[in-house]
Parts: C-alpha cells; structure tokens; sequence
C-alpha cells in the first residue's frame, strides 16, 4: 500500500506531460460516452432482471434486491462485507436486507461474539431467486456471440479496461489526485 502511496505522491510532485491523444477533443468524447454507457448499462442490466423476475412471478423482488442475492450466493456475510466490496451504499443494504428477510429471502443471524453485527445468507427462497439469475446469465451467454455479436476477446479487453478504470478512479478518492 505504501508503494501505491509514493507513486501516487511522485505524480502529483512530478507531473507528466500528457499525451496530444489524452488532451483531443475525440479521447474526451469517448471518455464521456464511456461514462454514459456505463450508467446507461447497469440500468438496463436492472430492466432485464426485473423482466426476468416479472415473466417467471418472482415480481416482489426487485432488480436490485435480486442481484443482492446472487452477490450473496453460498455465503454468510454481514451488511458491511457486501459494502466493503463496492457493491452497494450502507443504508441501501440495510434497506434491502431488511425487506429480504421479511419477504423470506434471507436468513439473519445476529453475531454470538459481537451483538451489533449481523450475518446473512439465502433461505431456500433466496437460493431459487439466485438460481433465477444463473439461469438468465446462462442463456445469454448462449447467445451473446451470434447474436449480440460480442466475443469473448471483447469482454476480455472490457473487462481489463473497465478493472484499470476502477482502479483509476478508487486512486482519485484514495489519494485526492
């Protein structure tokens, strides 16, 4: 972490001279775009699972409390682990959990050690919504390359460039760049 720190430290002492491709108008438009596929992208991923849900009669869940349950999946995790690990705010996992558990998705169990904290994992019901998620992604990827015309090298290249854009923007916050 330390080796991070001083290299963040040495580009903001020793700026670098950028790029004519990273200062052109056409790399600032494609950045942007980027930008709004991304937020245009997770709100339609949103609109296939709720659709997915609604045609198979889980429609009292919604997207976003079905994707926390198949980001919890076989494990017990606390409301700050699935935070921890960027997948959501704080009150918004709180929220949902404690509509999951109503709704009988979740089971919850305080700590014996610390009684603040509180672990969760998928009921029965929990594990059929999740299993609702595999099925989907699995059928997509029946057909992601002969019809959406997206190859595996595509989502190879995406997947790097999307992990070095996070790692970007975490070491904005991080290190106030």
């Amino acid at each position: 972490m330390s080796a991070a720190l001083d290299l963040a430290r040495r580009r903001v002492s020793q700026p670098t001279q950028p790029s004519s491709s990273a200062t052109g108008d056409d790399f600032r438009s494609e950045y942007l775009q980027a930008l709004r596929l991304i937020e245009r992208l997770h709100r339609l991923l949103l609109d296939v699972i709720k659709d997915e849900f609604d045609r198979q009669g889980g429609a009292d869940l919604n997207s976003v409390q079905a994707l926390l349950l198949y980001n919890i999946g076989d494990s017990e995790l606390t409301a700050g682990e699935l935070k921890t690990r960027g997948y959501y705010l704080g009150s918004n996992v709180s929220y949902n959990l404690k509509k999951l558990v109503d709704m009988g998705y979740i089971h919850y169990k305080r700590s014996e050690t610390d009684r603040r904290s509180v672990r969760v994992s998928l009921t029965d019901k929990g594990k059929s919504a999740c299993d609702v998620l595999n099925k989907l992604y699995q059928r997509q990827l029946g057909s992601l390359e002969t019809v959406g015309e997206v190859a595996q090298s595509d989502i190879t290249g995406l997947n790097a460039a999307l992990v070095r854009l996070e790692r970007f923007w975490s070491d904005q916050i991080r290190y106030r760049l």
